[in-house]
């Protein structure tokens, strides 16, 4: 892959004022997916096997992680990763801190792991869970905390971590956005006890659908092997049936066939071929990727000061490498315009926009019943109002992240002047 310049060229000064499209995502399909997707088909072997376990492998060896379990979305990731914990005791009532801010998903997946959320406010500055507020969230039911890398920008996992040994809880990263993420140089999903991403279409690493879980734990793979495939009993990292069509000789024991034997209530969410060979191809190509959309990123963060007060977005520390899955962009107090207002006129000049997701207790109905209020996390409830997000992506370069500049300039010259 041909990296696009990270230095705006003459040609794309000239043409910096004129309209361009800014799209809000990509996805590679490198040459190497299709052929795997055509091995895949000629063998007829389409279902969760031997490129599913190469993906896990290769996705494991990117994170210095010992073990990936790949599963169907990033939902269940979250999911999965979390319902392992009633295998260590966890019951409907065991509680797991989140952020009130984040992609739905994140909030639906502690239902699905019959498990009940219990949300924290975020950090403005960050858009990730207020640390300082964790301590006062844990009761005697508290399970799990599940910190979000909001756009890619690392949780504070430090202060985290410290809290989950004190009170004996499992940290699980949400880093759906957080590929190529780096905190105090270690990458998203090897931080905490276990890690989940979406491999969704718009992500750095895609299977098209899908995600992934990484834990250190041999225990923790085989039980999320166990789940996602009906909470089977038979859990080996790689099915000599799925992958050789050999026989078996664990596969009958005391009188049982443990492929139809469930200890625990389990999920069908396997990852199939066709996705794995996708995902394969995307390894290959992964540091280019990243290396393209941060650069992208980037380029905005550094200039994104002059539209203070009325606009702000995340900063990169030193300490930290942001994940570039999309920029950001919060509509402040001091601005005389709405959210919609200026995403509609990104839009209408070609710049996708994304809504920075809702306060999930306060903002998304279908958590009502959970009896929250609005007011109760402000600063979440805030986003949820003001905040949208742009693409980052690696087709895209300079020239498109200097347009999208020079719309915001624009409409500012235009409604604050």
């Amino acid at each position: 892959m041909v990296l696009r310049s990270v230095r705006l060229t003459a040609h794309a000064q000239r043409n910096a004022m004129s309209k361009m499209k800014v799209p809000f995502g990509t996805i590679s399909i490198p040459p190497r997916a299709k052929e795997l997707i055509n091995e895949a088909l000629e063998i007829k072997r389409v279902s969760c096997g031997r490129m599913v376990r190469q993906f896990e492998e290769g996705f494991a060896k990117l994170l210095g992680m010992p073990h990936a379990v790949a599963v169907a979305t990033g939902t269940d990731a979250d999911a999965l990763a979390l319902a392992l914990l009633h295998d260590f005791g966890a019951t409907p009532e065991s509680e797991v801190i989140i952020p009130a801010l984040s992609f739905v998903a994140t909030g639906n997946a502690v239902l699905h792991a019959r498990l009940t959320p219990k949300f924290v406010d975020i950090d403005r500055k960050t858009l990730n869970i207020d640390v300082s507020k964790i301590e006062a969230a844990i009761t005697e039911r508290t399970k799990a905390i599940m910190p979000v890398h909001l756009m890619g920008k690392p949780a504070d996992m430090d202060p985290i971590m410290d809290i989950a040994a004190r009170y004996n809880l499992t940290v699980v990263e949400d880093a759906a956005e957080a590929h190529g993420m780096l905190y105090k140089g270690k990458p998203a999903g090897a931080i905490g006890h276990l890690g989940a991403f979406s491999l969704y279409v718009a992500h750095i690493i895609s299977t098209i659908e899908g995600g992934i879980i990484t834990c250190r734990s041999e225990e923790h793979a085989e039980i999320l092997i166990s789940l996602r495939s009906h909470g089977r009993g038979c859990s080996c990292p790689s099915c000599v049936l799925s992958t050789t069509q050999s026989y078996c000789a664990k596969r009958f024991r005391d009188g049982q066939d443990i492929r139809f034997t469930f200890p625990r209530v389990g999920y069908s969410c396997k990852m199939n071929e066709l996705e794995a060979a996708v995902g394969l191809a995307n390894i290959d190509v992964y540091e280019d990727i990243v290396a393209t959309r941060h650069a992208n990123l980037k380029y905005v963060l550094d200039r994104f000061e002059r539209f203070a007060p009325f606009l702000s977005t995340i900063t990169e520390e030193s300490w930290e490498k942001i994940g570039p899955h999309a920029i950001p962009v919060v509509v402040n107090e001091a601005a005389s315009f709405t959210r919609d207002e200026l995403a509609s006129y990104l839009e209408q000049n070609g710049v996708e926009t994304r809504t920075l997701f809702a306060s999930m207790p306060t903002q998304c109905p279908g958590f009502a019943y959970l009896g929250h209020q609005l007011g109760e996390f402000p600063v979440a409830e805030y986003m949820g109002h003001n905040g949208f997000h742009i693409g980052c992506h690696h087709d895209l370069g300079i020239a498109e992240m200097e347009y999208f500049l020079h719309v915001l300039d624009k409409f500012l010259t235009e409604r604050q002047s």
